[in-house]
């Protein structure tokens, strides 16, 4: 794994200088919708595991919980209310609705990728990529899964690859990958793409169109409940087979509810599973509020945040992973995490590294809390 250099001591001769402390852009509009919607009572740095839940979400859970109380399930407005997410969720992907399905899990979005390869069929993903994007390929026998190093993954792609699988940003550290230079290669030995953008959507400019598949679980940078996931595919829906396809697969879903579905939506939606109501409900609201507040604003937000906490890192002694993304990987540090909630700093332990996450309800004050509980190198 890649590092920065270790540096000394300021009074220290001979040393290289210290990192600068990064000060964050001044975005008020930002920082006003954020006081409205959040009000967490730790330094919460913890996204990239799960985010925190908006003001206007819970509103609408609650809401739609006393429904379900009451006896008042509108589940017609409930579906339209559904399909509002998903046209929200294709904006923000600067795609059409028509090219996004819904789920809950990303493993079962790759799971129907990998159920539509032909036997033999080469897959290539990066080494120590998140499970739920790996796994469902190592689990048909009949599929030949190969690993290379995230920096070389465009290089590794070869005549016979079918699929190349890769998150956009890695979840053990932080790392981008160089998605333009995996997608062309891709392209040069006739490979189709699957990118998971779980650790990227909502704060990291992407676009989609680039890549046949993207699966994307919306409960962390989008701030969704848990058991949201979107899928996107080709217009034409590429090589997918709708294996999950129930009756809500079906163009007239209500006239599909029993026997074999006629006519499968001519959409992506024929790539749905049934929507949990509650927790697409809830995404919804979410979803408008990453809208609102602009993901090119957020990720100018969270990069600065992660950027302070690099250089405050670095004077401290310690080598975090370096680069430009919102989740900070501080290798050998990730014993440090119980003393840090003990302080009331919410981080993650992954890989053994410590891994903090900035998203758009985090301050500068977070940060300096969290440097002010490490240990020193």
């Amino acid at each position: 794994m890649e590092t920065t250099s270790l540096p000394g001591t300021p009074n220290q001769p001979n040393q290289p200088e210290q990192p600068e402390q990064p000060n964050l852009p001044e975005q008020p509009e930002l920082s006003a919708l954020v006081r409205s919607e959040f009000a967490p009572r730790t330094a919460y740095l913890n996204t990239a595991s799960h985010g925190l839940t908006p003001a206007r979400t819970a509103d609408a859970l609650r809401e739609a919980v006393r429904e379900t109380v009451e006896g008042r399930i509108d589940m017609t407005r409930w579906f339209a209310v559904i399909e509002e997410a998903r046209a929200r969720f294709a904006r923000l992907a600067g795609l059409a609705p028509t090219r996004v399905a819904l789920g809950s899990a990303v493993s079962a979005h790759v799971s129907l990728v990998a159920g539509s390869l032909p036997p033999g069929a080469e897959v290539l993903a990066a080494d120590g990529d998140f499970s739920s994007l790996v796994n469902p390929f190592a689990m048909r026998a009949d599929l030949k899964l190969r690993t290379a190093p995230l920096a070389e993954l465009a290089d590794a792609v070869r005549p016979g690859t079918a699929l190349v699988a890769v998150s956009a940003v890695q979840s053990a550290d932080g790392r981008i990958a160089d998605l333009a230079a995996v997608a062309g290669a891709a392209r040069a030995h006739g490979a189709r793409t699957l990118v998971d953008t779980t650790q990227a959507t909502g704060w990291l400019p992407l676009d989609p169109g680039a890549f046949d598949y993207t699966v994307c679980g919306a409960y962390k940078w989008l701030l969704c409940p848990r058991g949201t996931s979107f899928l996107t595919v080709p217009e034409d829906g590429g090589d997918l087979v709708p294996l999950q396809a129930g009756w809500v697969a079906g163009e007239r879903p209500w006239d599909s509810c029993y026997g074999t579905v006629e006519e499968l939506a001519r959409s992506a939606r024929r790539f749905d599973t049934s929507p949990a109501f509650l927790p697409y409900l809830g995404a919804e609201r979410s979803l408008s509020l990453v809208e609102e507040a602009g993901p090119e604003a957020i990720g100018v937000h969270d990069r600065a945040l992660a950027a302070r906490f690099r250089a405050g890192a670095a004077r401290l002694g310690h080598r975090p992973v370096p680069g430009d993304s919102a989740i900070v990987a501080v290798p050998g540090l990730g014993g440090a995490a119980e003393a840090l909630k003990e302080a009331g700093v919410e981080v993650s332990v992954r890989a053994g590294n410590l891994r903090a996450a900035f998203h758009l309800y985090n301050t500068a004050e977070d940060v300096d809390r969290l440097l002010a509980a490490l240990p020193p190198a």
